[in-house]
């Protein structure tokens, strides 16, 4: 370990001490932004020196939310929208976010696949589903990883998975649309089952979530960080958890 700054370290401990008094967030989701301008910045010759240095934080982010008690993390990885990059570009992309869901995965956290895992490659959405399946049992900390993800097309998956789910019970369009409300598609969501997220983190200054979770984030509190996401620190993190236990929730209210 290098040298902390004396200061740093009292100003970490401060904040430690001050969330015993504050509501601690079941649900963490994070937007890993910032990783390209990170690498730029920091006078790195390739891209994916960026992406490697943020696989890097994202164990060191889930040890954190571990020791603070957080239940569910959620990590958007890759959307929708990057499959479209280039493929000098996204191969290298995607072959990072395999060996961190490898590692993910040999570490013991729950993985949880999300997104149009149709849509990747076949590698990648089988050590997707290979992750899921072999950790589905374990118990601890739930480790959402969202790759080839957009908010959109959850919600139209969701409606999808809904009607051949209701049509397979033989249950017609109109019976459906008499009884449908918003706890049918939620059992439809790639977080199925988990508590909405408390708590949105995003980092490197942007302050949108460019549709991350788009349905489940109706009642959750924002955090924007200006920090690229590979130099995201711990106390960047505390910081975070405390802004969110001092508020007061009013659910949209």
């Amino acid at each position: 370990m290098g040298f902390r700054d004396p200061l740093y370290w009292l100003y970490e401990r401060r904040l430690e001490r001050k969330l015993d008094s504050y509501e601690i967030p079941r649900h963490v989701g994070v937007v890993l932004d910032g990783n390209r301008r990170w690498a730029k910045t920091s006078g790195l010759a390739r891209v994916e020196q960026g992406h490697q240095a943020g696989a890097e934080k994202i164990f060191e982010l889930l040890g954190w939310c571990d020791e603070v008690g957080v239940q569910v993390v959620t990590m958007w990885l890759l959307s929708t929208d990057n499959l479209t990059r280039p493929a000098e570009e996204l191969d290298p992309l995607l072959e990072i976010i395999e060996n961190t869901v490898r590692r993910l995965q040999a570490e013991g956290w729950r993985v949880n696949p999300m997104g149009a895992l149709d849509l990747l490659p076949d590698s990648t959405a089988r050590v997707m589903k290979e992750a899921g399946a072999a950790t589905s049992g374990n118990s601890g900390l739930i480790v959402n990883v969202a790759v080839g993800y957009g908010g959109r097309r959850e919600i139209a998956d969701a409606v999808r998975s809904l009607l051949l789910a209701e049509a397979a019970k033989g249950t017609s369009i109109e019976e459906l649309a008499e009884r449908l409300d918003l706890e049918h598609i939620a059992e439809h969501l790639y977080t199925r089952g988990q508590p909405d997220p408390d708590l949105l983190i995003r980092t490197s200054g942007e302050q949108r979530l460019s549709g991350f979770l788009l349905w489940q984030s109706a009642h959750s509190e924002f955090y924007f960080c200006e920090v690229f996401w590979p130099a995201f620190r711990r106390v960047d993190f505390l910081r975070a958890v405390r802004s969110y236990g001092a508020r007061s929730r009013r659910y949209g209210s």
